[in-house]
């Protein structure tokens, strides 16, 4: 009401009631509270590769250059799986190097893979065995369970153990390699696909067999396609 209408009722005796003013109630704003999230793949794999590198559970690390944690893709859909590092591997933290892991490098291409490209190569030791001799018990059960948190992780399509040792380790097997090849077995909670093969350093020693080790891939390949199909 203006003032000039309120004053000419008064002067009529008119009582008028003219709200108050209430002073102004601050308005709270809604603060935005932190969704806390969970680490990603990454830098869960990360924290693994840290723990495995100050791993002191079994003998081995008083004698190795570095731990060999793996390497490739962290999405990968393939995981190649070998027994442990050798000098060269020791060396450089990564497995598969020199002429076995040119080898296997030839593999792969040849059912269209390529190193670091949705291919992970880790081992059943993360440390080199002195000598290159076979990982012991002990250091398997040491190991292992890295490897399969490593598996955890990446949740790849196909396994492909290379080799006795890898073989016969992720299966719990004492079976020969010869018993084991052309069959689908699994791995895990997650029941993935495993395909044995040879190792490529046995491939070196004994080409003839390089025959067998092509059936093995193609057939790795072909259940791979039948997995992806499914899903």
């Amino acid at each position: 009401m203006d003032a000039r209408r309120l004053e000419y009722l008064n002067a009529l005796g008119v009582e008028v009631w003219v709200p108050r003013r209430l002073p102004a109630v601050p308005v709270p704003v809604p603060v935005a509270v932190p969704v806390p999230v969970a680490p990603g793949v990454s830098e869960r794999g990360e924290e693994l590769k840290a723990e495995v590198a100050a791993c002191r559970k079994c003998a081995l690390h008083a004698t190795r250059t570095q731990a060999v944690f793996g390497v490739g893709d962290i999405h990968a859909e393939w995981l190649v799986v070998g027994e442990a590092p050798g000098a060269e591997e020791d060396r450089r933290g990564e497995p598969f190097v020199g002429r076995a892991g040119q080898l296997l490098d030839s593999m792969l291409r040849a059912i269209g893979l390529a190193r670091g490209e949705n291919v992970y190569i880790a081992n059943i030791l993360k440390s080199r065995p002195p000598g290159n001799r076979d990982p012991k018990p002990e250091e398997v059960v040491s190991c292992l369970p890295y490897l399969r948190r490593q598996i955890a992780l990446l949740e790849p399509r196909v396994i492909l153990a290379v080799g006795r040792i890898a073989a016969q380790n992720l299966l719990a097997t004492d079976a020969p390699l010869g018993r084991l090849r052309g069959r689908v077995h699994h791995f895990g909670e997650l029941n993935t696909p495993l395909i044995v093969t040879y190792h490529p350093a046995y491939l070196l020693r004994a080409p003839a067999e390089k025959r067998k080790a092509w059936e093995d891939l193609k057939f790795a390949r072909s259940v791979f396609r039948q997995v992806s199909a499914a899903s």
